[in-house]
């Protein structure tokens, strides 16, 4: 289980005092990305291989509020990973200084060619490496099924 621990700013709260939905999602995002650095998934080196991470979707379960200068720990294990690397899925969870959950997150996503903008396959080094994450428990093999799972698809605003 990768650990990064944040204090909740005054810009990470919302109308209500609490820390505010979008400030979940940056940690999240913000822990992601140091994850993918300590894997050796730095910006340059994913950047030499021309990919880059998308966020699918993101579903949150809020179990208790979390405040101004309270310090958070947003923890990610890897729970899938497709056999070609396209598609990956992390499980992240807050906790307070007291170790109580505060909430719960599952995310899904996928590698994209930043010149073809389309997913893409992990290149064969950045594959070898995502092949040694540490996994969840219930840690699965992802296939382009399970990125249907919600059965959403897009709808136009005009017919």
């Amino acid at each position: 289980m990768y650990k990064k621990q944040f204090e909740i700013r005054w810009s990470d709260v919302d109308a209500n005092g609490h820390l505010a939905n979008s400030a979940y999602t940056n940690f999240m995002s913000h822990a992601r990305m140091s994850f993918f650095n300590e894997q050796g998934f730095s910006m340059p080196e994913i950047r030499k291989h021309s990919v880059g991470p998308v966020v699918f979707y993101e579903h949150m379960y809020y179990f208790e509020e979390s405040f101004i200068g309270a310090p958070i720990t947003v923890t990610i294990e890897v729970s899938g990973l497709s056999e070609d690397g396209m598609f990956f899925m992390f499980t992240h969870n807050f906790y307070n200084q007291k170790g109580d959950n505060l909430a719960y997150c599952e995310m899904q996503g996928g590698w994209i060619d930043l010149k073809a903008r389309k997913l893409a396959a992990l290149p064969k080094p950045l594959l070898n490496l995502a092949g040694q994450f540490p996994k969840s428990e219930d840690f699965k093999i992802l296939t382009k099924e399970d990125t249907r799972k919600h059965g959403r698809r897009p709808k136009p605003l005009y017919k």
